[in-house]
Formats: C-alpha cells, sequence, structure tokens
C-alpha cells in the first residue's frame, strides 16, 4: 500500500465509525465474512450520537448475532478512545466469561497495527490486566459484571450489553436483582449523571428486565428497536437526515437468517 493509501485509509477509520467496526470485526473474526448491512449503520450512527454528546440515555434492542456486542463493548470503546485517550468506560455483561472476551478483544484491537496507524492512543504496559486496561493519558476500560463491584470506580460511559442470561428471565427475583443493582451501584458510577453517558444494547427477554424497567421510568431514553422480523413499519434512523423504511415482516438480516 502507498503511503497516500495508506493515509486515506487511516482518516477513513478515525472518522467513519461503520468503516472502523468492519475492519475490527476482522480483526477479532478472522475468517468470517463481515456482512454489512443498514442495522450496522443504525447502531453505529445512535453509537456516534452518543459520543457527540447529544444522545445520553441509549436504549438498543436487537436478537441474538446481529454483531451488538462488536459494535457496542468492542469497536466503540476503542474508537472513542482513539478519539479521546482519556476517557473513562466502565463496560457491563452478565458473565465474567462474556466481559473479559469483549475487554480481550477490545484490547487486541487497540494493540493492532492498523489501529496503532490510525490513533496515537496506547495502552499503558504497567496497567493492563485482564479485566481493565488504561491509557498513557490515564483513560481506561473497565470489564465487570451484573452484581460486580465497582467501589471507587467511575467512569463517564457506562455500557450494559447483555445484562441477564436467557435461563435467568422467568425468574422474579433475579431480575429484581438487576434492577437495584443498576440503580444502587451502576448508575452511582457515573462522574455526573447529567452529562454521561449510559448505553444499555441486549435481546429483550421479558417484560420486566432492564429496558422495560427504563423504559417505564419516564426519562429520556432514544430507543433504536431493531426487532428480528418487522411488526410494524418503520422508520430507522442510519444517518444524519438518512432513514431506512422497514416493512411489517421484514426481516432484520434476511442474508443470513431468510424467511
Amino acid at each position: 500500500m502507498s503511503p497516500h493509501d495508506r493515509d486515506a485509509l487511516n482518516t477513513l477509520l478515525r472518522h467513519n465509525f461503520v468503516s472502523f467496526i468492519q475492519r475490527t470485526f476482522q480483526t477479532v473474526a478472522p475468517g468470517q465474512v463481515f456482512m454489512p448491512t443498514w442495522h450496522i449503520e443504525a447502531i453505529a450512527h445512535h453509537l456516534m450520537l452518543c459520543m457527540q454528546g447529544r444522545v445520553r440515555r441509549l436504549i438498543i434492542t436487537l436478537p441474538p448475532r446481529s454483531l451488538k456486542s462488536i459494535c457496542a463493548s468492542v469497536a466503540y470503546p476503542a474508537f472513542l478512545l482513539g478519539h479521546d485517550s482519556g476517557a473513562r468506560i466502565v463496560c457491563v455483561s452478565y458473565a465474567e466469561g462474556l466481559a473479559l472476551r469483549h475487554a480481550r478483544d477490545c484490547r487486541t484491537v487497540m494493540q493492532s497495527r492498523w489501529y496503532q496507524d490510525a490513533f496515537s492512543t496506547r495502552i499503558n504496559p504497567r496497567k493492563n490486566t485482564e479485566a481493565e486496561f488504561e491509557t498513557t493519558a490515564q483513560g481506561r476500560r473497565l470489564a465487570t459484571t451484573i452484581g460486580g463491584t465497582l467501589t471507587g470506580l467511575g467512569g463517564r460511559l457506562i455500557i450494559v450489553d447483555d445484562s441477564m442470561k436467557p435461563s435467568d428471565a422467568a425468574s422474579e427475583t433475579r431480575r429484581r436483582a438487576i434492577l437495584e443493582w443498576y440503580e444502587t451501584n451502576l448508575v452511582t458510577r457515573l462522574d455526573s449523571k447529567k452529562h454521561d453517558v449510559i448505553i444499555v444494547i441486549m435481546q429483550r427477554l421479558h417484560v420486566d428486565d432492564l429496558v422495560g424497567y427504563l423504559l417505564q421510568k419516564g426519562e429520556d431514553w432514544t430507543h433504536l428497536d431493531l426487532p428480528a422480523i418487522a411488526e410494524v413499519p418503520q422508520d430507522i434512523l442510519i444517518g444524519e437526515n438518512e432513514f431506512h423504511h422497514r416493512a411489517a415482516g421484514d426481516v432484520l438480516h434476511p442474508a443470513r437468517e431468510p424467511l
């Protein structure tokens, strides 16, 4: 690749988050085929609205195997830290193995040659554990689980990626425990409840799951709802003043799961 082409690619990766997601996918899922779809554009655009400070409370609901974790828990923290090496991010999942896998993938991206060609952000080798790494500018990505300890830790961005495993959905006790931990432990970790960002991305599992609870509270949540099959017509925001129209019955990802 010529120096000019490399510069052009680095500029693209710094400014086009969909392209960054694709490069992230190729890094953490080698050998698999990335299938660009409009719903990836929708997720990317809404995450960028959070990064720009235009949205501070975001819910994204979609079915499994839709690249939600690569977009929100792997690519987005790496992209944000690339632009703001001092950002402090808390990433939460229901299981430790899941949380740590996302952390490893994010670290792999940030330590890759292509990332370091595009961004000046570097991980501090002296503060680089399995669950948490810091940048040389004191930024941080911390991985934890629902119910995990966050004493003394905080951040400007919280990402909740799958708050509950499907087998727990029928348990009222488990659902209540998740909601209580969210209110008493997680939200209090924001540096500023007014200005900082919370992103919740998950598969809907129960009417009284975390998403149901948050929507019922009446707070100002932006909700990107991407059901596997559209029950009603939808106009989905995928860019600045750009929409994708879904007719009732449209499949989210027909190339992967046709009717």
